[in-house]
């Protein structure tokens, strides 16, 4: 299998690490060569830490590695790949742009990462929309084994069965899901972790024990508060934003979560969210 993946951020490595070590041939496409090369280096550094942890022996590293290239530029892509994912940044101009030059090299499957815009708006323009479906993968992708496929109006049988085929080839599973902004995954999940940031708003409990409710109470492997942490609280925000401008109120971000984005309070990647990040383990930010 040869894939291409559009985006060098935490997803895209995270799906490019995981296509690769499951033996498909790997090209990330970043705005530049340079940048482009810098994904491949992190993508070798997480094979290395999958070995530290015995996930992989020194031999699968080795081949994985080799399997991943970079590319500085869509026109640089082989005509044909199997797939071509975009995975950059929740804008839909951008998404938009990028779509249509990828589906030029005419893959057999063009997908989107996207985790809260429609399906059918991004086909907008694209010459072959039956090939094209979102493949939402879930961050980290290789602990992960959910891929949430998101079928447009034009989406063919053929594409589905195809990203079917892809899902079982990486052993992972899928949950279908016809369009619709914020599909099922992002509706629901942000729904909670927007509902537990006006609970610690309102005083109504720490971020600690929210999450230890939610974690404990309804065997969630993390609370929504710490979730938000890892995702990235200004994609929380994004991503809220965009489904408020759709389905109103009940999405609209609290004043906590635009005060934490303006003060660069973004969770993990910062160091500081509800969670202080510092030290490589998360402390609640009141024992910090």
């Amino acid at each position: 299998m040869k894939i291409a993946v559009i985006g060098g951020g935490t997803m895209g490595v995270g799906i490019a690490h995981r296509f690769a070590v499951n033996g498909a041939e790997v090209v990330v496409v970043d705005v530049d060569l340079a940048a482009a090369d810098e994904a491949v280096a992190r993508i070798l550094a997480t094979l290395r830490t999958a070995a530290r942890r015995g996930k992989l022996d020194a031999a699968e590293v080795a081949a994985a590695g080799a399997r991943v290239s970079a590319a500085g530029s869509i026109t640089d892509l082989a005509s044909g790949l199997d797939l071509i994912v975009e995975a950059v940044i929740e804008e839909v101009s951008l998404k938009r742009s990028i779509l249509s030059a990828a589906e030029k090299q005419d893959p057999r499957v063009l997908a989107s990462n996207t985790s809260s815009i429609s399906i059918d708006a991004l086909a907008d323009g694209l010459a072959k929309p039956e090939r094209f479906a979102g493949m939402h993968f879930f961050n980290p992708v290789w602990a992960m084994h959910l891929v949430e496929v998101i079928r447009g109006e034009a989406t063919s049988e053929v594409t589905l069965n195809s990203i079917a085929s892809m899902v079982e080839f990486l052993g992972m599973e899928q949950a279908v899901i016809n369009d619709a902004p914020g599909f099922a995954t992002s509706r629901l999940g942000v729904l909670v972790g927007l509902e537990a940031i006006r609970m610690v708003e309102e005083g109504v409990a720490t971020a600690v024990d929210i999450d230890r409710a939610m974690s404990l109470g309804y065997r969630h492997p993390m609370g929504p508060l710490m979730l938000g942490d890892l995702v990235g609280l200004d994609v929380r925000l994004k991503i809220a934003s965009h489904l408020a401008s759709v389905y109103g109120e009940r999405f609209e971000p609290p004043d906590l979560l635009r005060t934490m984005v303006a003060d660069g309070r973004l969770g993990k990647k910062s160091g500081t969210g509800f969670y202080d990040w510092t030290s490589g383990s998360p402390v609640p930010v009141e024992e910090s």
